[in-house]
């Protein structure tokens, strides 16, 4: 007779393809994976905060690939690349280059002519970038680093709150909510995304 039990969040393991590219042998599970991810995440907060960044800086595809590879770097090999294999989500994995550098050009055209207030243009960025899918992984909290990054460093805003920075990779009422506007934007209203940008 088997023993049935659950996995509590953060101990499901990961499996084979999860672990392509991981620099850390010892992580196992999802949890310890999360873990490390958050701290280096925090180093590139970190770096963010100590550096003023000009908007022909950060509009760029080699600044896009920077806060990738700063935010994931000590645990993934292919932090700061551009994905390889197609996901079942995003453009085909040939089409990231070409679908960036059109949405670069549109940022910097809504900035320039002010097409949008300053918020809807840092989360119309978010949302178009995670849609592209640049990376293997992390697309997400990467997203929201740049809409940050857009509306603090070229707008001289606050950054959002993102639903008080909870953690929007654990299951909860909060991802869900986040997960809900972002499918709502997938739709052409950008609003519910907004909202819970400065929630």
């Amino acid at each position: 007779m088997g023993l049935d039990f659950e996995l509590v969040d953060g101990q499901t393991p990961l499996d084979e393809e999860e672990k392509d590219g991981l620099l850390i042998a010892t992580i196992t599970t999802r949890g310890e994976l999360d873990e490390f991810e958050q701290l280096n995440i925090e180093k590139a907060i970190q770096w963010t905060l100590t550096r003023k960044f000009r908007k022909d800086e950060i509009l760029t595809e080699e600044f896009i690939k920077l806060v990738h590879k700063k935010m994931y770097s000590e645990v993934w090999a292919w932090a700061g690349k551009f994905r390889k294999t197609n996901k079942n989500i995003g453009v085909d994995r040939h089409q990231v280059p070409t679908q960036l550098r059109l949405l670069l050009d549109d940022c910097k055209y809504w900035i320039e002519n002010g097409t949008y207030p300053p918020d809807e243009i840092a989360v119309r960025f978010k949302h178009r970038i995670v849609s592209i899918h640049c990376f293997s992984n992390g697309n997400g909290r990467h997203s929201r680093m740049m809409g940050d990054l857009i509306i603090e460093k070229i707008f001289g805003r606050p950054v959002f709150t993102w639903g008080s920075k909870s953690n929007l990779t654990k299951a909860g009422d909060t991802r869900g909510e986040y997960l809900l506007a972002v499918k709502t934007a997938d739709k052409n209203d950008i609003n519910p995304l907004l909202e819970f940008a400065r929630k």
